[in-house]
Order: C-alpha cells, then sequence, then structure tokens
C-alpha cells in the first residue's frame, strides 16, 4: 500500500503540486493568521466541554481520582465525538503523483494557527461515513468517495475521553465539482484550504510552520512521520 503512495517526484513537478493552494479560498481579510486571543477566564462547565472528577481504584485497591474534560455534543447513535479525514487527491490522466489535502486554521488554546487534516463533529443521528463527506464538503469544497475508517481512537486520554475515527476519503480530480473546489463555510469558521504532495510531507510541513509561524496537529504529524518511515522501511 505505501510503495502505492510514493512515487518520485521532480522538482517542477512538487513546485506545482505544492502551490496549487497555497493560495486561500478564503479572503485575505479573513484570514486565520489575523486571530488573537484577548483573554482566558475560568470555566467550570461550559456549552461545548464540561470538566469532571473521577474518582477509582488503581491496580493496588487504593483510591485515586482525576480530572477530566469532556464533550457535550457526543453522537448518541455513533458513541463518538468526530471525524477526522484523510483526503488523498488522484488524476488518472497525470500519472500516480498523490496529494493529500488540508487546512489551516486558528486555535484558541494553542494562540497559534495549526495545519491539520479536514475535521469535524459527528451530528446527530449521522453516520460516520456521511459526517466524513459532508465535512470534506463543508471545509474544503471537495467531494469524495468514502472507503474506510479506522477503530475508535482517543488523541489526548489522559485529558480527556474526547474520540474520534479516522476516515480515508478518495477524491477524484476528474469528478467536474472537484475542478474548482468551494469551501462552503460556516459563520465564525475561517480556515484555509491546500494541498501538499504525499511525499516528503513531513519536511513540506515543517517548512510551513518555520515561514509562517504557526504548528501542526499531532495527529497529523504522526501520519506524516508514518509515511517517511514506512517508506524507508520500503527501501532497507
Amino acid at each position: 500500500m505505501f510503495k502505492q503512495l510514493f512515487k518520485p517526484a521532480t522538482t517542477t513537478t512538487t513546485t506545482t503540486l505544492f502551490k496549487r493552494f497555497m493560495s486561500s479560498s478564503t479572503p485575505i481579510k479573513n484570514s486565520p493568521f489575523k486571530a488573537k486571543i484577548t483573554s482566558i477566564e475560568p470555566l467550570t462547565n461550559g456549552k461545548w466541554i464540561q470538566t469532571k472528577k473521577i474518582n477509582y481504584n488503581d491496580p493496588n485497591g487504593n483510591s485515586r481520582v482525576w480530572e477530566m474534560a469532556i464533550r457535550t455534543t457526543r453522537s448518541t447513535t455513533t458513541n463518538i465525538d468526530a471525524v477526522s479525514i484523510v483526503s488523498i487527491l488522484h488524476n488518472s490522466n497525470h500519472g500516480k503523483e498523490k496529494e493529500i489535502v488540508l487546512v489551516k486554521q486558528f486555535r484558541p488554546p494553542t494562540e497559534q494557527v495549526v495545519i491539520e487534516l479536514p475535521a469535524g463533529l459527528i451530528d446527530p443521528n449521522e453516520s460516520i461515513e456521511s459526517t466524513a463527506i459532508r465535512e470534506l464538503i463543508e471545509e474544503t469544497g471537495y467531494y469524495g468517495t468514502f472507503k474506510s475508517q479506522s477503530i475508535p481512537i482517543f488523541s489526548d486520554p489522559g485529558l480527556t475521553n474526547a474520540n474520534m475515527v479516522l476516515a480515508y476519503v478518495d477524491v477524484d480530480l476528474n469528478d467536474p465539482r472537484n475542478q474548482s473546489p468551494q469551501p462552503k463555510l460556516e459563520p465564525g469558521e475561517f480556515i484555509i484550504t491546500f494541498t501538499l504532495p504525499l511525499n516528503n510531507l513531513l519536511n513540506s510541513l515543517e517548512e510551513i510552520c518555520q515561514r509562517e509561524n504557526c504548528t501542526v496537529d499531532a495527529r497529523l504529524y504522526h501520519f506524516a512521520k508514518g509515511l517517511e518511515l514506512a517508506q524507508q522501511i520500503t527501501t532497507l
């Protein structure tokens, strides 16, 4: 599988792919890089997140306490909070060079713009598959085909019980709807959509962070590092 993802790219090809969506699909006046923190206040129970105290017994029978955060929006249909989307672009008319769709948005807790995979919360009575397709359209404008999903996973189990599923969505650039993708952002969403080649993804992410003073979501970074390690292993 990993051998199919990687194909040596020429400098010209890589540069072209890198620039294709580096320009924001959002007007520059709404750039997420213009957001800033104005204050931070204590919060007991919020609209979207609450804090809880857990009392439990460790393996030795000792009573212990743990503090945690929970989302208030978990779907009872799936018992999953969110879907994160690995969406790969391919064009059968232009070889096997593949790109991944990414987004940039300001995340207040980090006080920075974060490079991420497209993602979103699962609405009530919505399936994981429909959420992945919907969120990809809303955040990036791309129409894709749902291929597979991971088991439920936790990205920060020491802090929260918030869980997610990683969905793989294939995007065919020959689909007329994907010729000029237009995100369908909700009010208050300021997202830049762009793509990067899968080849050298980790280096590209680190270069962008240094150049634009932003950061990378850990899940995306781990994905990119995994691709790099897989490529190294296949060449041994």
